[in-house]
């Protein structure tokens, strides 16, 4: 061999020397990075697992406060329809003739409530639908049955003089409100407890039974002039008796006027008329003349009798005939038409225009009971008044003012609040 070649040769053994190292190096540096195919590559080291599934939404649940197949449901109760783990997507409750009962829904439709009253002896469907998170629904159906009444009765509020309150009117500051039933009230405690009264300003008040029919509301003290008033019988679908339901809510709102108030003392035979705590007038006055009777075995006096009447209400003119209250005309009763007349007792005293006894007023009593005044302060006292103005009545002979003859404010607070079956 020549030296060239041989030089030759050795260049090529440290190449090929060279690469083999090469070779050795690369083959360990990926024997590390080497992956699978694509799609079904797995980092060295891993375990595959398989993608896990998110579980199904547990259902909703409907719930109702009523029981199906519920009876003797009072109307007025509450009806309601809830879900858990849902909301409501459709409430709808009907009553026997398929008409649809008004409803609504809370703000985030997790509830339903009934939105009017119900009838006596109905049969009423409350049909419900809820979805879970899922949008998986469920429905629920309950049917029940209002009570049938034995009885029922309608209250109404009036004035003590009878008439029934006039929405929005105006009243004196000793207006006394009656509620009056019609029919007889055997737990009165059940009965008071649906009436309400409510005053703007608030002043402290009591209800006081006069029978087992009629029941009135005075505060303790007069009224506040310009306070409002609300008066309420929320008796329907309630039991305000054994067997007796209430028929039909009642409610009025009114308002106190000015204060007027006027005081007839005998010792000076002078009506002092107040407005406001003012004087405004002085009328002289013939009040009862005193002593009594004796007429078909039936005792009749003469008396204004002393007390803190209310004016009931007016007429011009009234028919006054003694005959009413037990005194024929043969034994010196009248029976005559009397102008500008002031009712201020439920058994027939007034104020009113007296122009055969002007003679007397100031100085000296002559009539049967009622304050004689004269045809001008008549009329002006007749204009001027309105109902639940005060009369007071002062130093005359006679029994004190009773509580049914309009004597409300003349029964002290106490025996007032005891009136109360509540107290």
């Amino acid at each position: 061999m020549f030296v060239g070649d041989r030089r030759l040769w050795t260049v090529a053994a440290l190449a090929a020397t060279a690469v083999l190292a090469l070779g050795a190096c690369s083959s360990g540096h990926h024997s590390t990075q080497r992956t699978s195919p694509v799609g079904n590559s797995t980092p060295s080291g891993d375990v595959a697992t398989p993608r896990s599934s998110v579980p199904p939404a547990p259902p909703a649940r409907v719930t109702s406060n009523l029981a199906d197949g519920a009876q003797d449901v009072s109307p007025a109760a509450p009806v309601t329809v809830n879900a858990a783990g849902g909301t409501l997507s459709s409430v709808t409750m009907t009553n026997p003739e398929g008409k649809v009962v008004k409803g609504a829904f809370s703000a985030d439709r997790t509830s339903w409530h009934v939105a009017e009253d119900l009838g006596y002896s109905r049969t009423y469907t409350v049909s419900a639908k809820a979805v879970n998170a899922d949008g998986r629904a469920v429905t629920r159906t309950t049917r029940f049955t209002t009570v049938t009444p034995p009885n029922m009765t309608m209250p109404y509020l009036d004035t003590t003089g009878g008439a029934a309150i006039a929405a929005g009117a105006t009243y004196g500051v000793g207006f006394v409100a009656s509620v009056h039933f019609d029919e007889p009230i055997t737990d009165r405690a059940a009965a008071e407890r649906t009436l309400t009264v409510s005053t703007s300003p608030v002043q402290q008040g009591s209800w006081y039974w006069m029978d087992d029919q009629n029941v009135h509301w005075r505060p303790q003290v007069y009224y506040q002039p310009g306070t409002k008033v609300t008066v309420s019988a929320n008796v329907y679908g309630k039991q305000v008796s054994p067997g007796l339901w209430g028929q039909a809510d009642q409610s009025i709102s009114f308002q106190i006027g000015a204060s007027h108030i006027s005081v007839a003392d005998d010792k000076t035979k002078i009506v002092t008329v107040y407005q406001n705590g003012k004087i405004i007038k002085h009328m002289p006055t013939s009040m009862g003349k005193g002593g009594s009777t004796v007429d078909h075995g039936k005792t009749i006096t003469f008396w204004t009798q002393p007390g803190t009447y209310t004016v009931l209400d007016q007429a011009n003119p009234v028919r006054m005939d003694s005959r009413t209250f037990g005194l024929s005309l043969d034994a010196g009763g009248y029976n005559v038409l009397v102008y500008w007349a002031t009712r201020i007792s439920t058994d027939g005293v007034y104020v009113h225009s007296a122009p055969w006894s002007v003679w007397a007023q100031g100085n000296t009593d002559t009539s049967h009971g009622c304050l004689n005044v004269s045809p001008a302060n008549a009329q002006w006292f007749y204009k001027w008044s309105q109902i639940g103005d005060v009369v007071q009545v002062k130093h005359t002979g006679g029994a004190p003012l009773a509580v049914w003859q309009n004597g409300d404010w003349s029964v002290p607070w106490s025996q007032w609040v005891a009136g109360s079956a509540l107290h």
